[in-house]
């Protein structure tokens, strides 16, 4: 019935379960990206096309996460988190699958596509906690899923390039087929069918409208380097979604069950978690996509260290591990010092992490000590996003508001990509005949990646002091949901 809220039953299987296995769906989500990475040099050659094609086969998964997240999270909020986690995980497999098995550049950017519906995940996850888990125990877990992202990102790198030197270019598909599946079969095992709904219709219009913004904004970002800045293609882009944007804006504030509820959303602690979300996706990417390049720059630069793509990738798992370290302590210091202080301090470690990468970089140690300290803040960060969001929407937003939190990390994340690409092709030196990245173009970058830790640090101190997790109050749109009853 429409308007309805359904309120979710404490379910009976073991939190400790849940937890685990929604901690595997980060490790799945991170996979998405970080596997392919290492075979984009040979893709060209493998599926017989450009490198300016090849690349498409990341930002079209980039395009599909950041459409599908808000979307599914929605739907999630409407018709059951277990449903939508479960056609989220059904089409990731699908497109490993047609990857694997096609062997053609279309197949595979069908597949990429289709793995782009893994971002979703994520927001849907934070939402199953809230629903099953005790109140005390939901930063917790969701700290630890937070985590498991960055060891997925770190071992993704090391792994794919073992995947691909014994076994083959599908074998990493294969591996991202199976590791779904069991995710999926496990989902359907463990995670209950009983979620909080609103059985209201579902914004169509509002959902489109986000999609074609989405979609020109993030195409606009991801392919000014390579397009130009200037050129009629990147001004077009950026000049369609802030049209778009403009337009959608107004049509949800008066939607009666509007795709995102700005509303809700323009609440002090979301609105500022979501802008200290978008420049702590944006510093973050920048350790993720210098690292194993500085590393593997020939040493007649006078700065790299001629490390192969896989050692390259194993000096992130520090990185990773610390990630995974630190979420649960983080969870432990938000109980203790509030959301507000821990998200602050996550950020302070992050502009130092940066500051001592820009200062120390002399050894492959140095650089991996650099590496995990901003892997610290970033957990500490990450770690208490999702308890600010959940202790401040109410429970039919829940995974809405986790999915808005999500899609601004990365779009921050794929800022700082064109931000490194313009970095690494912009500032350069001439070494034995070849063109490389200059010093400076990592000291910069790192320099830019300090001052958005900033911006997210003064984001977080005017954070209410009270931005603990606690009970929510009832909002707006739960207040016009209508009748509670029992699920």
């Amino acid at each position: 019935m429409e308007g309805v809220v359904t309120t979710p039953q404490k379910t009976p299987t073991s939190g400790a379960a849940i937890t685990a296995l929604l901690s595997m769906a980060g490790i799945v989500v991170a996979l998405q990206t970080t596997l392919v990475v290492p075979l984009l040099p040979d893709f060209p050659d493998i599926l017989g096309v450009t490198d300016a094609d090849a690349t498409w086969l990341v930002t079209i998964t980039l395009l599909t996460g950041a459409i599908a997240t808000p979307i599914v999270s929605r739907l999630a909020d409407m018709f059951g988190k277990r449903r939508m986690l479960v056609l989220s995980l059904t089409m990731m497999v699908a497109g490993s699958l047609i990857a694997a098995i096609g062997g053609s550049f279309l197949a595979v950017l069908v597949g990429r596509t289709l793995q782009g519906f893994s971002s979703s995940l994520i927001p849907v996850a934070m939402a199953v906690l809230r629903d099953v888990l005790p109140r005390e125990k939901v930063a917790g877990a969701a700290a630890l899923i937070s985590a498991t992202m960055g060891i997925g990102g770190a071992m993704g790198l090391p792994a794919a390039g073992v995947l691909y030197d014994h076994f083959g270019w599908a074998s990493v598909f294969w591996v991202s087929a199976a590791t779904g599946s069991l995710l999926l079969l496990g989902v359907l095992i463990v995670i209950p069918a009983s979620a909080s709904g609103t059985r209201a219709r579902f914004d169509v219009v509002g959902a489109i409208g986000l999609s074609v913004a989405l979609t020109a904004l993030l195409l606009g970002i991801s392919k000014g380097p390579t397009w130009g800045w200037s050129s009629p293609h990147t001004l077009g882009s950026l000049a369609a979604a802030a049209l778009v944007l403009a337009l959608w804006v107004p049509y949800e504030l008066r939607a009666a069950a509007p795709l995102v509820n700005l509303r809700v959303s323009a609440h002090r602690p979301v609105l500022l978690t979501n802008i200290a979300g978008l420049f702590v996706g944006f510093s973050a990417y920048a350790n993720t996509l210098s690292t194993t390049q500085q590393l593997q720059l020939p040493e007649i630069t006078g700065f790299g260290f001629g490390l192969s793509a896989a050692t390259a990738g194993l000096c992130m798992v520090p990185g990773g591990l610390a990630m995974l370290v630190f979420s649960p302590l983080s969870a432990r210091m938000t109980a203790r010092f509030g959301a507000r202080t821990t998200l602050a301090v996550g950020c302070i470690v992050m502009t130092g992490a940066y500051v001592f990468r820009i200062a120390f970089d002399s050894t492959v140690t140095l650089i991996v000590v650099g590496t995990v300290l901003v892997s610290i803040g970033n957990a500490m960060a990450y770690a208490t996003m999702p308890a600010l969001i959940m202790s401040s929407v109410p429970m039919t937003e829940t995974a809405a508001a986790n999915g808005l939190n999500s899609l601004m990390r990365t779009v921050g994340s794929s800022s700082m990509s064109a931000v490194v690409a313009a970095l690494l092709t912009g500032v350069t030196v001439e070494a034995a005949g070849h063109v490389f990245p200059a010093h400076g173009a990592f000291v910069a970058m790192f320099a830019v990646a300090g001052v958005a830790t900033l911006l997210a640090t003064l984001a977080a101190g005017f954070l209410p002091k009270a931005s603990v997790p606690r009970a929510v109050p009832v909002a707006v749109g739960e207040r016009a949901a209508g009748a509670t009853t029992k699920s």
